[in-house]
This record gives C-alpha cells, sequence and structure tokens, in this order.
C-alpha cells in the first residue's frame, strides 16, 4: 500500500474494485475522473485552468476519503476520513503530492505486465493511459 502523510498521521492507501466502484459512483467515470483529478479540461488536455477549482478540490478529498478508508479499514484502524477532514489536512502546497500517491496506488491496483507489443497478449489499457500520462507529465 502507498502511503501519505497528512498533519503527521499516515494515511495507507489502498484500491481494489470495490474503491474502482466507490471513485465511478461518487466522483466520475474513469475517463472523467483522470482529468478532474489534476484539474484538466477533458476537451483540451493541455488547458489546466480548472486545478485548484471546486470540482478538483472535491474530487481529490473524496479520492482520498476512498483510499484512506480502504487502507485504515485494511490495516485494522477506523476508517474516520471525511471530504473536510481530508481538505483541512492537505496545505495547497501539497495536493500534487497527494494527487501523484493516489495515482501511484491506483496504477498498483491496476497493474498487470504489458507485453512488448498488443499481439503478445492482452493490454491493461488503463495502466497504459496512465503510463503515457505521466510521460507527458515528465
Amino acid at each position: 500500500m502507498t502511503e501519505i502523510i497528512l498533519k503527521g498521521r499516515t494515511i495507507p492507501l489502498l484500491y481494489t474494485t470495490y474503491e474502482m466502484l466507490k471513485i465511478q459512483e461518487e466522483i466520475a467515470p474513469i475517463g472523467k475522473f483522470q482529468y478532474m483529478l489534476y484539474g484538466k479540461n477533458p476537451d483540451d488536455e493541455k488547458d489546466g485552468s480548472l486545478y485548484g477549482g471546486p470540482e478538483q478540490l472535491n474530487a481529490v478529498a473524496k479520492l482520498v476519503r476512498i483510499l484512506g478508508n480502504a487502507g485504515l479499514e485494511e490495516s485494522g484502524e477506523a476508517p474516520d476520513l471525511t471530504d473536510k477532514k481530508v481538505l483541512r489536512m492537505i496545505r495547497p502546497a501539497e495536493i500534487m503530492k497527494v494527487i501523484n500517491a493516489c495515482a501511484e496506488e491506483i496504477g498498483k491496483g491496476v497493474a498487470s505486465e504489458i507485453p512488448e507489443t498488443k499481439d503478445d497478449g492482452p493490454v491493461d489499457v488503463t495502466l497504459e493511459q496512465m503510463k503515457k500520462k505521466e510521460t507527458k507529465e515528465s
């Protein structure tokens, strides 16, 4: 499990199929969710004008709550995170760090071995998209 530290509290993050469902129910379908998380305009990937806006911050809060409560529960701790508590624990300068930790955990959850070419077998499309996005941002 990936961990984040918010206001001195270590919060383990966990992403399984259950959390995938909760993200889609509470935030957005996975395709739209990726844009929301990074504050990008879904119609123009280069437009980051939504970063720091209410939709993005609410998505970050819900994501940390969902993944964090799953990790806390799995670790035998009380899943006591709320959206408000999460946002109060994140300093504005830490937003990207938190997003990256969540993306890392999601990457672990969807990870599968990707063959060199599509002819070699099944391909994890979500993981490929995440890797492309990471490469573009680097």
